[in-house]
């Protein structure tokens, strides 16, 4: 691949923001699960004590609130801090309900986003311009491009916009999100698999939108796998203690970081040849059945 446009130095990777006490030693979503039964157990405690409901509910809710402060990302903040009041209100309203609801009610959450998945990233759609301006730094066009943890197929459509041409595939742990992915999608071929043990070989470019826990994870994998010149590009989150290429950024918009796979000289020996399309049988068009395929040219996703 020649080279694309970019600026003359690699762009330094940034010191990364250390978390504070537990959310260093334990993994998502453990710190939420402790911060919420942390809350209503001085809940309980408090009503133990004879203070009023209306008091116990404040100390539960502060506490919630001051163990989720300790976690870095604001979006984790607020889940692990809304979680006590949220099945609070939710107790209150429906005192009188069998249990048997409350197990109802959580199998299409479990089934849309089994707990395996938590380990990598929440549900967070790719905003629809949050891709725009890549295609002008990436070049040639990629042929074969991926999107990994493709959820809804938001980046997928994103990445369609860029690149018509491309032969597009997503993966997604969710079954009913891959579903949802390829029937959203259908130029595409989506299927429901382990994007950390499927094989990345053969792509151009790997497209995620994950976790800053996960990227380290993500950049050995794409170094691996993937033949020098290849792309590795991460929504918001970069590789830590890796100097990205390029930093794409619109207006209003999350940072985009783009990296790129070095020549084989620089890896220390020659990387291992990617595989022609045909010939990877981890992400062929025949293991894709979400999906459909076309001998001609891609059309832009409905």
């Amino acid at each position: 691949m020649p080279d694309a446009v970019m600026p003359a130095q690699p762009i330094p990777p940034r010191q990364p923001r250390r978390a504070a006490g537990p959310e260093r030693a334990l993994p998502w979503p453990l710190p939420a699960l402790l911060a919420w039964s942390a809350a209503w157990a001085l809940c309980w405690a408090a009503l133990q004590a004879g203070l009023a409901p209306a008091g116990a509910l404040a100390v539960g809710a502060l506490a919630g609130v001051v163990l989720a402060w300790r976690q870095v990302r604001p979006w984790r903040r607020a889940l692990a801090a809304g979680g006590f009041p949220l099945s609070a209100l939710a107790l209150a309203g429906a005192a009188g309900w069998p249990a048997w609801v409350w197990l109802a009610a959580l199998m299409p959450l479990l089934l849309a986003y089994p707990l395996r998945a938590w380990r990598d990233a929440p549900f967070y759609p790719t905003p629809a311009t949050a891709l725009r301006g890549l295609d002008a730094l990436v070049a040639p066009a990629p042929r074969r491009v991926l999107e990994a943890g493709c959820g809804l197929g938001h980046g997928l459509r994103a990445l369609r916009a860029l690149w018509p041409q491309a032969r597009l595939d997503g993966i997604e742990w969710s079954l009913p999100l891959a579903w949802w992915a390829a029937w959203r999608c259908r130029e595409a071929a989506v299927r429901r698999g382990d994007m950390w043990a499927a094989d990345w070989r053969g792509y151009d470019l790997v497209y995620l939108f994950q976790r800053p826990e996960s990227m380290a994870r993500a950049w050995d994998k794409a170094r691996r796998e993937m033949a020098p010149g290849a792309w590795l590009v991460s929504l918001e989150f970069e590789v830590p203690g890796v100097a990205a290429v390029q930093r794409l950024q619109p207006a209003g918009q999350r940072p985009l970081w783009l990296y790129r796979l070095p020549p084989a000289t620089a890896q220390g020996g020659s990387a291992q040849p990617a595989r022609a399309p045909a010939d990877n049988p981890a992400m062929s068009r025949q293991h894709a059945p979400f999906g459909t395929a076309s001998a001609g040219p891609w059309k832009p996703c409905s």
